[in-house]
């Protein structure tokens, strides 16, 4: 069925483009990856909306999520009004693979970035995951129409040619605009104040984010939380802490935990600002809080299991911004040892990241916008 939708939408684009003349001031912006306002996709979108002197248009997998009589039509419009839009710009940006690429017959002048939806280089991704063959060879096909791939440093740069399966001089080490997000400036008093309002048990403690990421198998998922002792946390840290759990999209069923406060739904940006620490797993939601230079650490319960399904660029252990606890007990002490790994989280955001100056979009546009207008 998947590779219907694909070759039906490469039908229709490749149609399109054969009638209608490439838009130079167009800029798509396409997102295959969930993603929203405060991803690098929509902040590079701003950016551009911002400058002045383009029209951006956008293109979501999300339209194909069909729940009523309303979303059959935007199901039809991706496959017709969103192939024209896509098939007109001058300039695409991406978020993630976007299968039906692999079929699109881009104009030679079109230029097409990928901005990739994560930070530096933990989990493998790509095709160095291990992925059945016919996937490899879509996402190798879908790669060959890419003329950027954005990363974070010069230090994961060849990482990110071997996952797309291109040679190193695509990869640009811009920065990643998100991070101009991250890094601004902000009011975190007020949303602080805003949080304290909805989740008034989380008044006058210090926040600990808990954000696990999901497993393959969805009874492991289920039963993720289990491995949470609430009990002992608040009765050894709940005077000064308070545990927020936010689990990943992906994860479908876990049972709330008593003594925690759940925050799934609200913005990882948000939460990266007003917690003090996060605790997680294999998530590359630790990039963002070593941005910040804030204390991580990785209860992987389920390190050697979880390996042989996903594999790292390096080590887990000896790589990780934090420490890393096998068990509850473990967690606790390195709640109670927040500064530790001081030295292992400033090394880690070294690596991972090259500018700290909020002008990684800047960057960006400058690059492979304004040098071929």
């Amino acid at each position: 069925m998947k590779n219907l939708f694909y070759n039906l939408y490469a039908l229709f684009f490749n149609l399109f483009r054969k009638i209608f003349p490439l838009k130079n001031n167009r800029v798509a912006f396409v997102a295959p990856h969930n993603g929203g306002n405060h991803d690098s996709l929509g902040i590079m979108k701003k950016y551009v909306e911002a400058l002045g002197g383009y029209e951006t248009v956008s293109v979501s997998t999300r339209d194909l999520k069909i729940s009523g009589f309303s979303s059959f039509f935007k199901a039809i419009g991706f496959f017709t009004s969103g192939a024209k839009k896509l098939a007109e710009s001058r300039y695409v940006f991406l978020n993630d693979n976007f299968m039906p690429m692999a079929k699109l017959n881009f104009s030679p002048e079109a230029t097409v970035i990928q901005l990739w939806h994560a930070e530096g280089a933990f989990k493998k991704f790509g095709i160095s995951a291990p992925l059945p063959d016919e996937i490899i060879r879509r996402e190798k096909a879908c790669s060959k129409k890419l003329d950027h791939i954005i990363c974070s440093s010069r230090n994961v740069a060849p990482l990110y040619a071997e996952a797309f399966g291109t040679d190193i001089s695509k990869v640009l080490p811009l920065g990643s605009p998100r991070v101009d997000e991250l890094l601004a400036e902000c009011d975190i008093s007020s949303l602080r104040k805003t949080f304290d309002e909805k989740y008034p048990e989380c008044r006058g403690k210090k926040l600990i984010l808990y954000a696990p990421t999901f497993r393959e198998d969805p009874e492991k998922d289920s039963a993720l939380l289990s491995h949470i002792n609430a009990g002992k946390f608040n009765a050894e840290l709940g005077g000064e802490y308070r545990l927020l759990i936010k689990l990943h999209p992906q994860i479908n069923s876990a049972s709330p935990v008593k003594g925690t406060t759940d925050v799934t739904k609200e913005d990882i940006g948000m939460l990266t600002h007003i917690c003090d620490m996060v605790i997680t797993d294999y998530s590359s939601v630790c990039m963002d809080f070593a941005l910040l230079m804030k204390p991580c650490i990785f209860f992987a319960f389920d390190l050697e299991e979880y390996e042989k399904e996903r594999s790292f660029y390096f080590d887990y252990e000896s790589y990780v911004p934090g420490k890393v606890a096998k068990n509850f007990d473990g967690v606790i002490e390195a709640i109670k040892n927040p500064r530790s790994s001081e030295e292992k989280l400033q090394s880690f955001r070294e690596f991972n990241f090259d500018y700290f100056d909020c002008g990684n979009a800047k960057r960006i546009f400058d690059a492979v916008i304004s040098s071929n207008s």
